[in-house]
């Protein structure tokens, strides 16, 4: 297991985004040597977990418990072969791209250690938007990508650290729940009725999906 790539994005105007100042970071692309990952704060004032990388909606992106966003290349070349169409590092706006690690089978609470110093938390997956639906410039994307239910995963910085393309990644702590990224996918936007099975995660979950999960579970049960 390794990363293949580090990626980051800076503030563009374009004309698809839901940004009501017209900028998005999402074009994310490889950058060489070593990038600082740390908590960036609260979400709302705390955008990437990577030093240099721009997250520009901080209402919906970016903040603790979204600091990172990681795609498995292994997803990207499926994508590739339906698309028809060369996907690069980054394409999906993620800031890491791995080899070897299944990212959406990953559990929530997850704990991934990456070069010397950087451990990282899963907490969740990533939900497509109208910005990633126009910079895919693909018809029907955001209901495609929520059908194949691969959505890679966030995640928040527990140790801090320098990491760079090439680096192994580690997975140094599983939880003892069966609650993956897909799972949890599914749960948020397909599915409804699995949201009472993410209260196994616990506090690992983001903590906006713990609350949905929690409220869902008191008004309808388990």
């Amino acid at each position: 297991m390794k990363l293949l790539s580090v990626n980051l994005g800076r503030a563009e105007a374009v004309p698809y985004t839901d940004n009501p100042e017209g900028v998005t970071g999402i074009d994310k692309r490889p950058v060489v040597g070593p990038v600082r990952v740390s908590a960036p704060g609260p979400k709302g004032v705390g955008g990437s977990g990577l030093a240099g990388d721009a997250v520009c909606k901080l209402e919906h992106h970016g903040g603790d418990d979204q600091a990172v966003y990681a795609m498995a290349r292994e997803d990207l070349d499926e994508w590739e072969r339906e698309l028809g169409r060369t996907l690069a590092d980054g394409a999906f706006g993620e800031n890491l791209t791995t080899r070897g690690l299944d990212v959406s089978g990953a559990l929530i609470g997850e704990r991934w250690r990456i070069g010397p110093e950087l451990v990282l938390e899963v907490t969740s997956g990533r939900i497509p938007c109208r910005t990633f639906q126009g910079h895919m410039d693909e018809k029907s994307w955001v209901k495609r990508f929520t059908q194949r239910g691969a959505p890679g995963a966030y995640l928040r910085v527990i140790s801090p650290g320098e990491i760079r393309a090439g680096d192994a990644v580690e997975i140094v702590h599983r939880p003892g729940h069966d609650v993956t990224v897909a799972l949890q996918f599914r749960a948020v936007t397909t599915e409804r009725t699995l949201l009472p099975r993410l209260l196994a995660a616990g506090d690992a979950l983001h903590p906006e999906l713990l609350r949905t999960a929690r409220e869902y579970e008191e008004k309808y049960g388990a």
